[in-house]
């Protein structure tokens, strides 16, 4: 493939938090109502989250560049944004078959192929958080090109953990073979229930939130229906989610651990916790990105989250 640079130009301004993934389309099928189409992805969810909470903010993204149009509402949220073009956008179908929300068929109908740290602009960024939504975004050697050039490293453990079938395109959960080399490289990393227990065979999720510490991460997040744990520092934290709906579920993991991360530079890992339950059960009550302030975010800590 040949790369076409002027999309990658060098990044002069310096980034709080750069958000590295795939954009892409949802196509999502909720259990009895009607399905819906929209931009997506863990990077939308994200960056859109960090920008609000009034961090500088980049996300670079692997997509059709016909489609630069999805990009604009990171772009009107303050988000500077970095195409790497590809022939595809990523097309996802999130069928939910029953009514508990944690339950999901996922299914890649394209894909726009994985990153290439060549691809990469040279960013002045406090932190480079890896946003993907599947296997086909990123390995091992990206990773270690990533660290060789400095960056502090976060990742979304889904990025690996759900790995896509090559003829249906269906995503599997299953364990990573290269679990503990990725982890040991990340100053943060982050999960569901689901992904933990297939990392680490126990849907205890402070018992698995232990066991990754133990694998070299300082600080692990963790999600699942009911609200979010931090482990930091041998130290654990949980806080309930207080969210009346769950007709904004989709994006949940990718908003609260972008809310915590953005929140925990200038706080402690129990502020930044309640910080982020609390802005995403705003979240979770619509559809889309969390489209609230900080101040709604405050209101709802002081109501639900003393």
């Amino acid at each position: 493939m040949i790369i076409q640079r002027k999309y990658w130009r060098l990044a002069m301004d310096t980034y709080d938090i750069t958000f590295v993934g795939h954009m892409c389309y949802d196509e999502i099928i909720p259990y009895n109502s009607p399905a819906r189409i929209a931009p997506g992805s863990a990077v939308l969810c994200g960056a859109v989250v960090a920008a609000k909470t009034g961090k500088k903010v980049a996300a670079v993204v692997k997509m059709a560049k016909q489609d630069e149009s999805i990009l604009e509402p990171m772009k009107q949220a303050g988000v500077e944004t970095f195409l790497i073009p590809s022939e595809h956008t990523t097309y996802s179908r999130v069928i939910h078959p029953v009514e508990d929300v944690d339950v999901r068929k996922l299914v890649i109908v394209r894909n726009a192929g994985y990153f290439f740290i060549d691809e990469i602009p040279e960013l002045n960024t406090g932190f480079v958080h890896l946003a993907g939504i599947s296997d086909q975004e990123f390995t091992l050697d990206f990773i270690y090109g990533l660290k060789r050039k400095g960056y502090k490293l976060s990742a979304d453990m889904q990025s690996f953990v759900r790995q896509v079938d090559p003829e249906t395109g269906e995503i599997e959960f299953k364990d990573v073979l290269q679990k503990m080399e990725i982890i040991k490289e990340l100053s943060m990393v982050k999960l569901d229930i689901v992904e933990a227990k297939v990392l680490t065979n126990t849907d205890d999720i402070e018992k698995a939130a232990g066991a990754i510490e133990a694998w070299g991460c300082p600080e692990i997040v963790i999600t699942h229906s009911g609200g979010v744990l931090a482990r930091v520092n041998g130290n654990t934290y949980y806080e309930k989610f207080s969210n009346s709906s769950v007709v904004g579920r989709t994006g949940r993991g990718d908003t609260t651990f972008a809310a915590y991360l953005s929140w925990r530079m200038d706080h402690d890992p129990r502020e930044a916790l309640k910080f982020a339950a609390a802005l995403v059960s705003i979240k979770m009550e619509s559809p889309g990105p969390f489209a609230g302030t900080v101040n709604d975010v405050l209101v709802r800590i002081n109501e639900k989250h003393r």
